[in-house]
């Protein structure tokens, strides 16, 4: 099976509003996700820069290509977790 990818945006803005905590995901991770995913940071995604909906707030974090807003490390592992049982 492929390993699941998590980018964690570490841009100013990103890293400022919970994305440093984000970075730690892989120490938060349960046992049975461990060996399913891969945890790598991005300086910038542009997510914010220009962004037209406002309702897209950082921290910034894309698993496999699906960009989550506001990102959390509980809705992180719960979002694994489904993707893992596919």
């Amino acid at each position: 099976m492929e390993k699941i990818k998590v980018t964690v945006c570490t841009g100013t803005a990103c890293f400022v509003m919970g994305a440093s905590e984000l970075m730690l995901l892989e120490e938060k991770l349960p046992p049975d996700l461990k060996d399913k995913v891969e945890i790598s940071g991005e300086m910038c995604m542009n997510e914010c820069k220009g962004n037209q909906n406002k309702a897209n707030k950082p921290p910034f974090v894309k698993i496999n290509d699906e960009l989550i807003c506001q990102a959390n490390v509980p809705e992180i592992i719960d979002r694994l977790r489904q993707l893992s049982q596919i």
